[in-house]
């Protein structure tokens, strides 16, 4: 006899050793694992039904209670709200553009043509050919070696240059081509391994780039602040990316909440370490040409960029904490908020640890040239390694480091907090299995379980096992 209502002890199963000292408890896990089985494929089908039909579709995610997902809808419409009034507030106007950078002088006129033969170093010319016509082109010394047959060549035709042998100069390589190939072999590779959510993410991405090209370039050469752009442009692209990617789903809402608030720290260190380290953004040839043509703050430019290094590290980082999450509710349906959240945080500090250094390295390899340059020039250590450029780089691996160090811990703290305790799981599954079915009663489920008669626990047991849990 067991001490709950008579309920008799069943075979141990080798799997359960947790559970297999009280049976009741047993009983009520499996019933609770039945139920949010039969809930999650059937929120699957219904919200995926092209997916489910070709193998596409995404994990099972446990379902939250409609009080969580309007508190979460609360938090984020203001502040999209706000992010639109701020981007329609901050657009810029075509009148307030500066003039545009001639490309080529007046007269002058960029054609494309293939090599037919490799340049004299002598003469600095080679081979080619325009429209089956044969010319000449004149070649800069540093690209004499990497020309060849049949390499595809952009020229400026300037007839005023034939006095130095040809009227035809070298501008560039023309790499539409490789990079068309490259980009379809991205999407290929994405659309095979990642399948439907891959493809989402590629028109997320698409997005983002449009939002940069339309509204965040435009705004800065028009001299609005570097830093209300920076956070209108990152909290757009992060409703547009996150949800297009991965679906309106409160684990995406949660890594969304948890992105925009590791934005802010990221934007309002960025600000002080930006001025405490007098950065200026005029070290590079680039920076000071913007300068010159468009007379900006480029300061600002600087941090605005700044923030938007970052952007797509700590998307990357609240995502993953988000769905960590969400997994271990799915195979502990028992465990509290704060087992969840120690557990989850065990993989934030791996994740920490790899992402931080993939930060360093990232552009350690952008300003690599900068770094060669810094190790040939005979100055002193503590000079080389403050001067402008160098300090740039150095700022921006820290700050972005600190912005995902912080989204980790308050991404995942607010995934504990939104992801269904199990009384919520428990109630929610609950109602659309029997939506999806009837009414469901317990002792079909244990049956399906495969618990015997004298295995099953009474209502008064099971209402014990619901007051301790």
């Amino acid at each position: 006899m067991g001490r709950h209502g008579g309920l008799q002890h069943g075979p141990r199963h080798d799997d359960d050793d947790v559970h297999d000292v009280d049976p009741v408890l047993d009983a009520e896990v499996r019933r609770r694992e039945r139920l949010r089985d039969r809930l999650t494929r059937r929120e699957q089908r219904d919200a995926h039904p092209h997916d489910h039909a070709h193998g596409h579709g995404h994990g099972p995610a446990a379902p939250t209670t409609p009080r969580t997902r309007l508190v979460l809808a609360a938090l984020l419409g203001p502040l999209l709200l706000v992010a639109l009034v701020g981007m329609a507030m901050l657009w810029p106007h075509a009148d307030e553009m500066p003039d545009s950078l001639p490309f080529a002088a007046e007269g002058a006129e960029v054609l494309q043509v293939e090599a037919t033969g490799v340049p004299d170093p002598a003469s600095q010319i080679v081979d080619a050919t325009l429209d089956g016509e044969a010319i000449t082109v004149t070649v800069p010394p540093e690209v004499i070696e990497s020309i060849g047959p049949g390499d595809q060549l952009r020229v400026l035709y300037i007839p005023e240059a034939a006095i130095y042998g040809s009227p035809y100069v070298f501008i560039d390589f023309a790499r539409e081509i490789p990079l068309w190939i490259l980009a379809a072999l991205y999407i290929l590779v994405v659309a095979l391994v990642a399948r439907w959510r891959g493809l989402a993410a590629i028109v997320g991405l698409v997005g983002a780039g449009a939002m940069i090209l339309l509204f965040t370039l435009p705004a800065l050469l028009t001299g609005q602040p570097g830093l209300p752009v920076a956070l209108v442009t990152s909290a757009v692209v992060m409703f547009i990316v996150l949800y297009v990617a991965h679906g309106f789903t409160a684990r995406t809402s949660t890594a969304l909440l948890g992105t925009l608030i590791g934005l802010v720290f990221t934007a309002t260190i960025g600000w002080i370490a930006t001025q405490g380290a007098s950065m200026t953004g005029t070290a590079t040839e680039d920076a000071r040409l913007l300068l010159i043509r468009a007379d900006l703050d480029l300061q600002q430019v600087f941090l605005c960029g700044l923030v938007l290094a970052g952007m797509g590290v700590l998307n990357d980082v609240t995502i993953t904490q988000a769905s960590a999450v969400w997994e271990l509710r799915a195979v502990s349906p028992l465990a509290s908020r704060r087992e969840l959240f120690a557990r989850a945080m065990r993989i934030g500090r791996d994740h920490i640890a790899s992402t931080v250094y993939t930060i360093a390295f990232a552009y350690v390899g952008a300003a690599l040239p900068v770094l060669m340059i810094m190790v040939l020039t005979d100055a002193p250590g503590n000079v080389g390694w403050t001067t402008g450029q160098i300090a740039e780089e150095i700022v921006r691996t820290l700050v972005g480091s600190i912005g995902l160090v912080l989204a980790i811990p308050i991404t995942t703290a607010i995934a504990a907090l939104v992801v269904p305790s199990p009384e919520e799981l428990e109630e929610v599954e609950e109602e659309a299995a029997a939506d999806a079915t009837g009414e469901l009663q317990v002792v079909d489920v244990l049956a399906d379980a495969g618990l015997r008669p004298d295995e099953r626990p009474d209502p008064a047991a099971e209402d014990e096992v619901r007051r301790r849990d």
